[in-house]
């Protein structure tokens, strides 16, 4: 791939002109001070990140319960920040040539943690959910930013590494936000999870700040060009392979949503009759997301992309019909089959999309995160009326088709 042009050149299909700077000696490899430095702070970015937008999903039962409210409406408290995300990510991809990297992901990780406690004190469903929205639109700054600064700044040889470590990162964020908030749910109440998540964010954000090393090979613009970017949109929109990835995305999500969002509701009926601590505990199956999202460079290396893609998602789909079975044991193994193939999965397309998208990663990478949190809204909403008249079946069933989808974008890929 071609990073950029020299860097007496100004990328010409840009006309904001902003710097983009190619294989050289600024970018980050391994070994480097601050290759170690920039891979810790975007991990912390995507653990808050992930933490506060997955943390009331274990709530999804307290909320029906406290507000009076069906499963598919508590699932907006979800479904609204992601949906905010999916639009935010296209507003910050505009915008994020106004800003530096660090700056403008730390002041979005920093608004998003305190609404948090905004969330916390809510008198009423429609003000949770208004929070919640605001949430996801400060959110969104963050994924397509992070994306950015790792395809600008690392050599391609070590960018699937890098990738790798954020995604691990979006892992740990959204297993510790989901089990940090059910154990605490249960010992006081969603209120105060809530407000914990809030604060342990606010420290996330501060210690992002202080690691990330400044762009090198990124300097912000002097105007704004509205034109510019909607054209590098359809640019990108005229690209099949950018295409399949990004259909990719809503596939990832739409099929890895669905089985959490609806665990609660699932694990709190019979055989099973746990309690809130107790279910949250499923979302330690993110432990596997972990490992698999930062071996993920080894997979491509062996196979190739577009395989280790289809792969990765045809683990996730086969997890899914695992769990269909009624033993919890069996149920926990689909569900790690499922954490598993997601992250992996995610962990390659995102470096994909930054791998082709040549010099305007930021508006490729908010294209792929508008599919991908489209598909945590839309499907993970409206998988609700599946589990209401058909149950876990409907789900899988739904899923699986999803699934299947996914492969075949996958295999269509060129490596």
């Amino acid at each position: 791939m071609t990073r950029g042009i020299s860097r007496t050149q100004f990328d010409q299909s840009a006309p904001e002109q902003h710097l983009v700077v190619p294989e050289s000696d600024d970018e980050m490899r391994r070994g480097d001070a601050g290759y170690g430095r920039a891979r810790s702070a975007l991990f912390l970015a995507g653990f808050a990140t992930f933490s506060l937008l997955w943390c009331t999903q274990p709530l999804l039962p307290a909320f029906a319960a406290h507000f009076g409210l069906s499963a598919p409406t508590s699932a907006l408290a979800q479904s609204m920040t992601a949906g905010a995300i999916a639009g935010a990510s296209m507003v910050a991809a505009a915008l994020s040539h106004l800003f530096t990297r660090r700056r403008l992901m730390f002041t979005v990780m920093l608004v998003a943690s305190l609404l948090n406690l905004a969330v916390a004190f809510a008198p009423s469903w429609p003000t949770l959910l208004f929070a919640r929205f605001l949430q996801g639109a400060a959110l969104g700054g963050v994924p397509v930013v992070a994306m950015a600064y790792l395809a600008e700044e690392m050599d391609d040889r070590d960018l699937p590494r890098a990738i790798g470590l954020y995604v691990a990162g979006t892992a740990f964020g959204a297993m510790m936000g989901r089990v940090a908030v059910g154990v605490i749910a249960d010992l006081l109440d969603w209120r105060g999870a809530m407000a914990v998540v809030g604060m342990i964010d606010v420290a996330a954000a501060i210690g992002f700040l202080l690691l990330l090393p400044a762009s090198r090979n990124f300097t912000p613009s002097r105007g704004f060009d509205i034109g510019s970017h909607f054209a590098h949109w359809r640019d990108q929109f005229g690209s099949p392979a950018l295409c399949r990835l990004f259909a990719v995305g809503f596939v990832l999500t739409s099929v890895f949503v669905v089985p959490f969002n609806y665990a609660g509701f699932r694990l709190s009926r019979p055989p099973y009759d746990l309690g809130q601590a107790a279910s949250s505990l499923i979302f330690l199956t993110y432990v596997f997301g972990i490992a698999s999202s930062a071996q993920v460079g080894r997979l491509i290396a062996r196979i190739g992309p577009g395989r280790a893609l289809a792969a990765s998602i045809a683990v996730m789909t086969s997890g899914m019909v695992i769990s269909l079975a009624e033993p919890l044991w069996a149920f926990i193994l689909g569900i790690i089959l499922v954490t598993m193939g997601f992250f992996a999965s995610h962990a390659i397309a995102s470096g994909e999309v930054g791998r082709q998208a040549g010099p305007a990663k930021a508006h490729a990478a908010s294209l792929y995160l508008l599919f991908y949190y489209a598909g945590v809204t839309l499907t993970g909403w409206g998988a609700g009326w599946f589990w209401e008249h058909s149950g876990w079946l409907g789900l899988t069933i739904v899923t699986t088709i999803i699934g299947v989808a996914g492969v075949v974008l996958a295999l269509g890929s060129r490596d």
